[in-house]
């Protein structure tokens, strides 16, 4: 058997899109690219990890199992590439704020990371509303905090986009939004629409419907973003979320689809902020640091 890492990222964003055109566009490589390199690992783990639907690509039982295998591979290969940043050295405690959002779907992997690469600092974290975590800077209750770093509204704060994750509408299988060539907030008003509350979910996405003529037609306001997801894979409603929280498939194995939108909808931006004028201690300077190295943006001093 012989497997590439390429095999294995193209099968991962096919999986995740469901559709090779979306997979594409993500990798931004051709169509046909992803077509051949899921062909050969089929070939070369000799079972089919999709089914080939007219709505798309729905992963097999066996493709469901290998995704769990590669999304591990991918994790291992990924931290092999960042060991330049490992520095035992470093020690000290440090306490870390973040939203809802954030320790649900983005937080953990990066926290188990640094544990291991900085044995000796001792982060502990609180989940906290947005409200909560700037006054919590502001009085030194926290040292530093990761949020949505779009809904940051206190001058006194310094912030550090880390990622800009797209939002898309999400739609169930077979929606027949699918088959337009092109979906605005005009069409996506005219469907009942289930609205996220958490993270002032809510608020942000009024932001973007105020600009327009249109208003989304609410059927279900939840915080749970489990709820939103069953929701629309049951075909109750559709919702327009970003790429962080996207899962293909709700708790009860049904699919849900992602569609683009042409109209201006802004990213959720996710990162770090802190107190402005902040003297960082080596553990915040670690904190930061490894961010830095693992989304690539240029280094600072804080």
């Amino acid at each position: 058997m012989s497997l590439s890492f390429r095999q294995l990222r193209y099968f991962v964003a096919t999986a995740e899109q469901g559709q090779i055109s979306y997979a594409a566009a993500q990798l931004s490589i051709s169509q046909s690219a992803v077509t051949t390199a899921i062909k050969e690992l089929e070939k070369s783990i000799g079972v089919a990890l999709f089914s080939r639907m007219p709505q798309g690509m729905e992963l097999t039982a066996a493709g469901r199992q290998f995704l769990s295998y590669a999304y591990e591979i991918l994790a291992k290969v990924d931290e092999a590439t960042h060991l330049n940043y490992v520095s035992s050295d470093i020690e000290g405690d440090l306490t870390v704020a973040a939203t809802y959002t954030v320790i649900g779907y983005f937080l953990p992997l990066h926290i188990e990371r640094m544990r291991r690469l900085y044995p000796k600092l001792r982060i502990q974290l609180y989940e906290v509303n947005r409200e909560s975590i700037e006054e919590g800077l502001l009085v030194n209750r926290y040292d530093i905090s990761v949020l949505l770093t779009s809904n940051i509204l206190n001058n006194a704060l310094t912030t550090e986009t880390l990622l800009r994750s797209v939002r898309r509408l999400w739609v169930p299988a077979q929606h027949p939004l699918l088959k337009r060539a092109g979906v605005g907030l005009q069409d996506i008003a005219e469907e009942p629409y289930i609205m996220l509350t958490v993270d002032e979910a809510a608020y942000s996405s009024l932001k973007y419907w105020s600009t327009t003529p249109y208003q989304p037609r609410v059927m279900l306001r939840t915080s749970s973003i489990e709820a939103v997801r069953s929701m629309v894979a049951n075909n109750l409603g559709v919702a327009i979320l970003s790429d962080m929280v996207h899962r293909p498939w709700s708790l009860e194995g049904r699919r849900i689809e992602t569609i683009n939108i042409t109209d201006p909808v802004p990213p959720m931006d996710v990162g770090l902020a802190w107190r402005a004028n902040t003297d960082f201690n080596p553990a915040m300077h670690a904190f930061r640091r490894y961010f830095q190295q693992a989304f690539g943006l240029p280094g600072t001093n804080g």
